[in-house]
């Protein structure tokens, strides 16, 4: 006999050079990122807290298993990756989420991203030093 098709809630979130992919399925609420517990991966509160504001929003961080895969960026671009991802992921899990989800500004991509160097500077916007004489 077969078991059980697992359904899984996929979604993308993007922060500066951060890219979260985010995999949502119905559980008991274990979350781990690139293999490692939630905990480990983000020691911080803060990066904790940002990471999983979706799920206290829409109160689901019982009901649902995370598996985040994550890469580029630093600890604070990747928790707001993750952020999107899942916030993503909870509006193909259930659509009536959407309204507290945007409320709270989950939805947007942060679109600040590094400006690049430019030529005849020493970087984006410094200048080399003005000599008069």
């Amino acid at each position: 006999m077969a078991s059980p098709k697992l359904i899984e809630y996929l979604g993308t979130g993007r922060r500066k050079t951060a890219v979260a992919r985010v995999r949502l399925a119905s559980g008991t609420g274990k979350f781990t990122v690139n293999g490692r517990a939630f905990d480990t991966y983000f020691p911080l509160d803060t990066l904790r807290s940002t990471a999983s504001q979706p799920l206290t929003v829409t109160a689901t961080t019982e009901k649902l298993d995370v598996r985040v895969n994550v890469a580029g960026g630093g600890p604070n671009g990747q928790a707001g990756a993750v952020r999107h991802g899942i916030s993503r992921a909870l509006l193909k899990f259930d659509a009536t989420l959407r309204a507290a989800l945007k409320a709270e500004g989950f939805l947007t991509r942060d679109p600040r991203m590094r400006e690049r160097k430019k030529y005849g500077q020493p970087g984006a916007r410094k200048r080399f030093q003005f000599s008069k004489r």
